[in-house]
């Protein structure tokens, strides 16, 4: 009996087991059904959203710095200008050679009477600094020997004359024996061997002019005849006209450009010779003013040909210039007062000088002489 009461509570256990499994399964379809049947409105699924992909951040582009460009220096210019002032050195050196002649014409009496007895005299002149002696010696009734010597120093258009001691001799014959009125002849040289000199030139460029000073050595040489008339109109007047031929020589040494802090074209001149040749047609008066006092003017028109400038110069941008001079004219003048001291003995005041266009210009040479008569 209890054997089978133990049979029926085990069987009973499993079957309520069993169906603890079995119930959830059996009715969890019409719950699924009900849900699809019973809904109203059916529930959308929703969609998915697109998840939005980051964007790459573009790099930026780096903006390049602007290249400063250096400005370029400008080449100087002026080349043509400094070739242009070569011809200003031909100008100068042809004014020192007409200046030469002026100051050893002083040498010569050119203040002076054609006939006087003989005379010795020592001057001193400023406008051109010269000191010396001069005078003139009768060989014979006829024939006269006139000579001076004389340190000067000068300067004209740009150049000076440092130092130059200057000489000259000349014979001249007077036909007294044919009266009063008749011709007298001169023949002559004036000689400076030894000269130092200063030449200066100066250009125009893009940044400005440059400046420049060179020195070297110079010599001249001049030779000359004169054929003339003279007259005694009265014991108290003296005149005389006259024709003069000059051959002139200037010998000059070579120049460089001296080492500036602006000269960019720089120019060498080799050395040479200038020369020209010169008529000159003139006169004077020499009259007693008082019987203490005398005057005398002189004067007259010279003419240049056949000048030739030796300058043969090397010009950076240009390379060789060769300067050619033309004919030149001008007007050539001298004057003195004579003080009679006591007798003997006479104190003058002289000047000498040129008038005309350049090269030549306007000068003026002045001074103060003493001279002797014996």
């Amino acid at each position: 009996m209890i054997g089978r009461a133990h049979r029926f509570i085990i069987s009973g256990a499993l079957t309520a087991a069993v169906s603890a499994l079995l119930l959830p399964a059996l009715t969890r379809p019409a719950a699924a059904v009900c849900e699809v049947e019973c809904s109203t409105s059916p529930s959308p699924s929703p969609s998915p959203s697109p998840s939005s992909a980051p964007s790459a951040t573009p790099t930026p582009t780096p903006t390049p710095s602007p290249t400063v460009t250096p400005t370029p220096t400008p080449s100087p210019t002026g080349a043509d200008s400094s070739a242009g002032s070569i011809n200003g050195l031909a100008d100068q050196r042809f004014n020192q050679m007409i200046t030469n002649k002026v100051l050893g014409s002083v040498l010569l009496g050119v203040n002076e009477q054609i006939n006087c007895t003989d005379c010795i005299s020592a001057f001193g002149s400023a406008g051109s600094f010269s000191a010396g002696v001069h005078g003139r010696k009768e060989l014979t009734q006829n024939l006269s020997f006139l000579a001076g010597i004389a340190y000067t120093q000068y300067s004209e258009n740009g150049y000076h004359v440092t130092s130059a001691p200057i000489g000259a001799f000349a014979l001249r014959y007077d036909f007294t024996d044919w009266g009063s009125s008749r011709p007298f002849f001169d023949v002559g040289a004036i000689l400076t061997p030894w000269e130092k000199v200063r030449y200066s030139r100066s250009y125009l460029t893009n940044f400005g002019p440059a400046l420049l000073t060179s020195s070297t050595d110079a010599s001249n040489y001049a030779a000359f005849g004169r054929g003339g008339w003279i007259s005694r109109v009265s014991p108290r007047d003296e005149v005389a006209g006259y024709v003069e031929f000059w051959q002139l020589w200037q010998h000059v040494g070579g120049t460089s450009d001296p080492a500036a802090a602006f000269n960019p074209f720089n120019a060498t001149v080799s050395s040479g010779t200038d020369r020209t040749s010169l008529v000159k047609i003139g006169g004077q008066w020499t009259h007693m003013l008082t019987p203490t006092i005398e005057g005398n003017i002189n004067g007259g028109w010279t003419q240049s040909f056949a000048t030739h400038s030796g300058i043969v110069a090397t010009v950076t941008g240009n390379g060789l210039v060769v300067p050619t001079m033309g004919n030149q004219g001008w007007f050539e003048y001298g004057s003195r007062l004579g003080f009679r001291l006591s007798r003997g003995w006479v104190a003058d005041l002289f000047v000498n000088g040129t008038l005309g266009p350049q090269p030549v210009g306007n000068t003026i040479h002045g001074g103060l002489g003493l001279r002797v008569n014996y």
